[in-house]
């Protein structure tokens, strides 16, 4: 297996589950990082063939293409990226937290991702696009080009802030924070990947999860098939889920759902 960088945290979780899903087929897995480097991928894998490897899995780095090996192998990327065989819906993803925060009255919305050469991120952003309700607005922002000043943009009438990672959500909220701004009371962030702090931080950051022991079986049985020369399934993209913490609330000008009149007999305080 192929990575793109083990220092996220996302792909160590990503390489726990294939080992997983690979030990209960009766296989083996060697794990190389090719440390976001074009060039060291392509060395990475040339070592995996050199060492004798029945196929690889590889999760391309950003703005790169896999295709012609000279052994079987399955790509984990995005439903954009030639050749991927199986990973999240990243689009569906995308669409999702957009409609959570829609439904709690947020209209003014930053998109963050890092890297437009990303086809994970750029298809969690367009899928963020595709669900904006009419008076809706969103402006994309990208790290490439810069941080940015996020409590300007909250001056500037931004409610909510979605990050195409719970890495750069984390960057968002903590700027937010040390600029005198409540999370959620004045800005609502929401990030991708449930990654391992996400639960731990305060306010906790509501996430979109990837279902990694199902992207990790599908690949393992998509390589399996190859090495017996089976006919392929399409590829395959495997549903997000929304985790809600407490980094999403409703939008400032938000109305509050009335409570109830008390009734005969209730007890009030």
């Amino acid at each position: 297996m192929v990575l793109p960088d083990i220092s996220n945290p996302l792909f160590p979780a990503l390489a726990q589950a294939i080992e997983t899903a690979a030990e209960r087929s009766g296989q083996g897995i060697l794990i190389a990082d090719s440390h976001a480097d074009p060039g060291a991928q392509a060395e990475a894998v040339q070592r995996m063939i050199q060492r004798g490897a029945d196929g690889i899995i590889i999760v391309p780095c950003r703005g790169t293409q896999v295709s012609d090996l000279p052994l079987p192998a399955v790509v984990i990327d995005s439903a954009s990226t030639p050749g991927n065989c199986v990973c999240s819906d990243h689009q569906q993803g995308g669409k999702q937290a957009l409609e959570h925060l829609q439904a709690l009255g947020h209209r003014t919305f930053v998109l963050l991702g890092q890297s437009r050469r990303s086809s994970v991120q750029s298809d969690r952003i367009a899928g963020m696009q595709s669900a904006l309700a009419a008076g809706s607005q969103a402006e994309t922002c990208w790290l490439e080009d810069g941080i940015p000043d996020f409590a300007d943009l909250a001056r500037r009438g931004v409610t909510a802030i979605i990050a195409t990672s719970d890495l750069h959500a984390l960057t968002a909220l903590t700027r937010l924070q040390g600029a005198g701004f409540s999370v959620p009371g004045d800005v609502s962030v929401i990030g991708f990947d449930d990654l391992s702090f996400s639960a731990r931080i305060t306010p906790g950051l509501t996430t979109l999860a990837q279902n990694m022991p199902e992207i990790a079986a599908a690949a393992i049985a998509h390589l399996s098939l190859q090495l017996e020369n089976a006919s392929l399934p399409a590829a395959r993209l495997v549903p997000m889920e929304l985790v809600v913490r407490s980094s999403t609330g409703p939008a400032p000008d938000f109305p509050s759902p009335k409570k109830p009149s008390p009734q005969q007999g209730d007890v009030t305080t």
